[in-house]
């Protein structure tokens, strides 16, 4: 019986690893990260809390394609880097 429970708990961990190594969920967590500092910067500039809705609205319809256009062309670079 424990060795079963084990190794589910193995099995768990391992799947939290490969999701939190992955490449997909540290955008996620960039994205997020820079949701929040939009939300900050513009709540500071209103003088209260926008929320996390309508920052992530303004933040997608204003800044995120640049954002992520940055983020390939560094990426890019940190790639070519590693290449030399």
């Amino acid at each position: 019986m424990k060795t079963q429970k084990t190794d589910e708990a193995q099995k768990s961990n391992n799947r939290k690893d490969f999701v939190q190594r992955s490449s997909l969920y540290q955008e996620f967590l960039a994205e997020r990260e820079e949701i929040l500092r939009h939300k900050w910067i513009e709540s500071e500039k209103l003088g209260y809390d926008i929320g996390f809705e309508r920052a992530l609205l303004d933040w997608i319809r204003n800044h995120r394609d640049k954002w992520r256009s940055s983020r390939r062309v560094s990426g890019n670079k940190a790639a070519e880097k590693k290449l030399s």
